[in-house]
C-alpha cells in the first residue's frame, strides 16, 4: 500500500469517527439528530454522511452503541498494571460486558454492515465498521511494547482482535454453544496464549 492509499484509508476511518462522535454528542445531550446536523457537527457533507451511514437508523444504532463503549484513555486510567494479560484480560471484560447489554444491538450492526458488503454499496478502502477493539489492545499492550518488536506486537494486536468482540460473541455463542462462563474461559486461555506465543517469538 503506497503513501497515498494509506493516506485516504485513514482519512475514511478519520471520517466515519467523526460522524459517530458527532452523533454520540448529540445523542448524549438528549437529542435525536438527523443525519444533516450530524453532518454539520461532523463538519462534512450530506453526502459524506450518506456515503458511511445510507440510513439514520444505522447511524444512531451505532453511535448509541459507541457511547456505551469506554475508550482505552478512561479504562486504563490510573491503573497500576504493567502485566499485558492481566490488562488484556480487563479489555476482554468489559467489552463482554457491553455485548451482554447491548447483543441484539450488536448482532443488528453486524448484520448491517454484512448486508452492505453483500449489496455492494461499500466503496474500495471504505471502512464498513467502526474499529473499537483495536485502541483498547493497543492500549493494553502499551507497557509490554519495548519487550516486543513491531512485527510481533503488530500480529499480537490482529490476533487478539479476532477474540475479543461481536464476532468472537457469536462464535463462542452460536457456533460453538459455549455458556457465557465457558466463553470468558476460552478467552482467557486464548490471550493468554498468544501472548506468551509473542513473546516467545519475540
Amino acid at each position: 500500500m503506497d503513501g497515498n492509499t494509506s493516506g485516504r484509508a485513514n482519512q475514511r476511518r478519520r471520517t466515519r469517527k467523526d460522524l459517530l462522535e458527532a452523533a454520540a454528542r448529540l445523542l448524549r445531550e438528549g437529542r435525536t439528530p438527523s443525519l444533516e446536523e450530524v453532518a454539520e457537527a461532523a463538519l462534512v457533507s450530506r453526502a459524506t454522511a450518506y456515503r458511511y451511514f445510507p440510513s439514520m437508523e444505522a447511524l444512531l444504532r451505532e453511535a448509541a452503541l459507541d457511547v456505551q463503549t469506554p475508550d482505552a484513555e478512561t479504562l486504563f486510567a490510573d491503573d497500576p498494571e504493567t502485566d499485558p494479560v492481566a490488562r488484556l484480560e480487563k479489555v476482554g471484560e468489559v467489552l463482554d460486558r457491553t455485548l451482554q447489554a447491548n447483543e441484539a444491538a450488536f448482532r443488528m450492526m453486524l448484520a448491517h454492515s454484512m448486508e452492505r458488503v453483500v449489496r455492494g454499496e461499500t466503496g474500495k478502502g471504505e471502512p464498513v465498521r467502526q474499529n473499537r477493539r483495536t485502541p483498547l489492545i493497543e492500549a493494553a499492550l502499551a507497557p509490554a511494547r519495548d519487550r516486543l518488536d513491531p512485527k510481533t506486537a503488530r500480529l499480537l494486536a490482529q490476533a487478539l482482535a479476532v477474540m475479543i468482540g461481536t464476532e468472537s460473541m457469536v462464535v463462542t455463542k452460536d457456533v460453538l454453544q459455549l455458556s457465557d462462563a465457558e466463553a470468558r474461559s476460552l478467552r482467557r486461555w486464548a490471550i493468554r496464549a498468544l501472548v506468551e506465543a509473542a513473546r516467545r517469538g519475540a
